[in-house]
């Protein structure tokens, strides 16, 4: 049997602002979350690119010691918003502890700071560093402590999901909550990711001369999704959850409902792990579609992957064409924070649900001169007062991995 499977609590940690009121004033202020790259005594001379999507407010965590002796810095962005979610839930300690709650939730790496500190350690000539290696580093650093460290903090013996894809983590990470909720293996879901400041991440794209260089002096001016003049993506950092819930179990305790995850897909592409492909793409969003049971007409925004690389935008861009023509309109929303990895999906998901219930869309920002390889597309250039009822969230990794999230609004 096909349940209805709803969102009843968000939160999302980001480089414009923790909450739905910060958030909110970015966006509608054009305000990025791009800063100067901090130096990390490693790799930062070797890295051209300067720039990071940066949380740089403090946080009051306010965890007990007995639960932080196993988090890194990723597994405290991530138990924070989860705290958030139950918090706002209004679900009592007998749902949470019941099995009937599951978390999906993961990161790119886990925590790179742990891990840095591992292999200095091992690798030194001094052997007395050996002990400084603690009996803990492991569960700080692997890849499914978010995951893990959420069960523990709140008593949470449900299924847990820690699907690490790149790019596509929290996307899967809510699809697959989805799937349990809506297929009967649990009623209720925390879905999400974190990824922590680290600039290993900023290496491997450097490498890949996928960064952003150009803008090293004014860091608010890069990315530039569907840009002519971008240079490549800002990798980020943050931490967002959603609460997926089973509709009646939602309405039956009078939950709040903030919109409604409809459909999900995700498929690879089969064949280059790194470059973007055009049928892959196309055929994620179709199965999307198929999956939600709706026209591609139903659809009102399109929030793009849009990671300001040269031909990952234009790929994109041909995709959203082929599938949806010129009528949604479309924002690349990574222009304000950088690509916050892991989270994009989610954080992505979260701010669609926030200009669904304002009325709203931001526009891509620093999209001064559309690339006529993308200018087929609805782009929102400015802040554009409008009802939206249906977005997608797309996003794609590393691997050839595709997803692409169909949410409606919580008046449905």
């Amino acid at each position: 049997m096909k349940r209805r499977v709803v969102i009843t609590a968000c939160s999302a940690i980001t480089p414009i602002g923790y909450g739905k009121s910060d958030i909110i004033e970015s966006l509608r202020q054009g305000r990025s979350g791009v800063k100067p790259l901090r130096d990390d005594g490693l790799l930062t001379e070797r890295i051209h690119s300067k720039v990071f999507g940066t949380v740089d407010y403090p946080i009051d965590y306010g965890f007990a010691r007995k639960h932080t002796k196993t988090m890194g810095p990723v597994a405290y962005y991530a138990c924070q918003v989860a705290k958030d979610v139950l918090a706002d839930s209004g679900l009592d300690q007998d749902f949470i502890t019941s099995g009937r709650l599951g978390v999906s939730f993961s990161s790119t790496h886990g925590s790179p700071t742990i891990q840095r500190n591992i292999y200095k350690t091992f690798f030194s000539k001094d052997k007395s560093e050996f002990s400084s290696i603690g009996a803990v580093d492991y569960l700080k650093s692997m890849v499914h402590t978010t995951a893990v460290n959420i069960t523990r903090m709140f008593g949470i013996t449900g299924r847990v999901v820690a699907s690490s894809t790149a790019c596509t983590t929290s996307s899967q990470s809510i699809g697959f909550g989805y799937e349990m909720v809506k297929f009967g293996m649990q009623d209720a879901m925390i879905c999400g990711g974190a990824d922590e400041y680290d600039t290993t991440t900023v290496a491997v794209f450097d490498n890949l001369l996928a960064c952003s260089v150009d803008y090293n002096d004014t860091p608010e001016a890069t990315p530039r999704p569907f840009d002519t003049n971008r240079d490549g993506l800002v990798v980020g950092e943050g931490g967002a959850a959603v609460l997926l819930e089973e509709y009646e179990h939602a309405k039956a305790r009078g939950a709040t409902i903030l919109g409604e995850v409809i459909g999900f897909s995700c498929n690879n592409n089969g064949g280059d792990l790194i470059l973007p492909n055009l049928d892959g793409i196309t055929t994620t969003l179709r199965l999307a579609l198929d999956n939600a049971e709706i026209k591609p007409e139903d659809v009102d925004f399109v929030s793009a992957h849009a990671t300001a690389t040269k031909m990952g935008d234009v790929i994109e861009s041909q995709a959203i064409d082929k599938v949806y023509g010129n009528r949604p309109w479309v924002a690349g929303l990574k222009s304000y924070m950088g690509h916050t990895m892991g989270t994009c999906g989610a954080i992505e998901l979260i701010i669609s649900l926030y200009m669904m219930e304002h009325g709203f869309l931001a526009p891509t920002l620093n999209l001064e001169t559309v690339d006529e390889r993308c200018a087929m597309l609805r782009h929102v250039r400015e802040v554009t007062e409008v009802e939206t009822r249906i977005a997608a969230i797309q996003n794609f990794a590393f691997g050839g991995v595709n997803t692409c999230l169909l949410i409606a609004d919580g008046r449905s």
